[in-house]
């Protein structure tokens, strides 16, 4: 239960970093297979499926609300070192997804496979480099349809391995005032303010129906994926997790370089490739 929890706390705060994707680091954990399994059998396996992703639910909530505002801090003051961990946690998955392809030839339906969803994320990271016009949060009807299919389309990013949903919210110019509103929703709870609790309800509640309901979608169509072509997605997902570090690279800054920072930020690269490692042993 503490691992999963452990598990989920990574995958929550990689959903808010830019650039980094919460499906890649679920692949990373060792979860992967699990959580897409428990998201397309909720209903026929209840009680299984819950046992799976009620302990990554909790650890993401963590993760999103107690540790997003430190791993924000960590970008300001050291951000190569924070990049590079987040490149080790990475990286430290990638052993576990060519252990599923080993022993099975390539092919040049792989290759292609690889060089595609390679291509996507380094393409992504390079228009991902301004964010777009910010996006109207006041409530009405059009805007929460809105907030429903930006929902939606995170989802869609977070359980996709390799694509980051904070980027895709950056490139459509909801980014900051998602991200500003769930800061401003927790600092209300925290305040019991409940004016302010029922605003941030009216805006955030469409857009975590729009998530929820975009998983379970696209979960199923990555279900029939894995059934059907099982190892064309395998070197879709070593596509993305390669591509992954240097989406990191493009996307964000990295400051004053100097040896200690460099030193450093090779010690953080280490550190979270063996939490990976470590984190994804079954």
């Amino acid at each position: 239960m503490i691992r999963m929890i452990l598990k989920g706390v990574v995958i929550g705060v990689a959903n808010i970093i830019p650039g980094v994707s919460g499906g890649t680091m679920a692949v990373s954990m060792g979860i992967y297979d699990k959580m897409i399994h428990a998201a397309t059998h909720l209903f026929s396996e209840f009680k299984k499926s819950m046992q799976v992703l009620i302990p990554i639910i909790i650890g993401a909530a963590i993760g999103v609300v107690a540790l997003a505002r430190v791993i924000e801090m960590m970008f300001a003051q050291i951000p190569f070192q924070t990049n590079l961990l987040f490149i080790g946690l990475i990286v430290g998955g990638l052993p576990a997804m060519t252990k599923k392809v080993k022993g099975k030839g390539i092919k040049a339906g792989y290759i292609i496979a690889f060089l595609i969803f390679f291509g996507l994320v380094t393409g992504l990271a390079l228009m991902g480099e301004q964010e777009g016009t910010a996006a109207d949060l006041s409530f009405n009807l059009i805007n929460a349809v809105k907030l429903f299919g930006v929902g939606v389309i995170t989802s869609a990013t977070m359980v996709i391995p390799g694509v980051s949903g904070s980027m895709m919210l950056m490139l459509i110019g909801y980014y900051n005032p998602v991200l500003s509103e769930v800061n401003r929703f927790i600092d209300n709870v925290l305040d019991f303010n409940m004016p302010g609790i029922l605003d941030g309800c009216l805006i955030l509640v469409p857009f975590g129906i729009g998530v929820a309901a975009g998983i379970f979608v696209i979960a199923k169509i990555i279900e029939i994926i894995f059934e059907k072509f099982p190892e064309h997605a395998y070197w879709a997902i070593i596509g993305l997790i390669v591509a992954s570090p240097i989406a990191i690279l493009l996307m964000n800054q990295f400051g004053k370089i100097q040896l200690i920072t460099i030193v450093t930020g090779l010690l953080s690269l280490v550190l979270g490739a063996a939490i990976a490692l470590k984190l994804g042993e079954e």
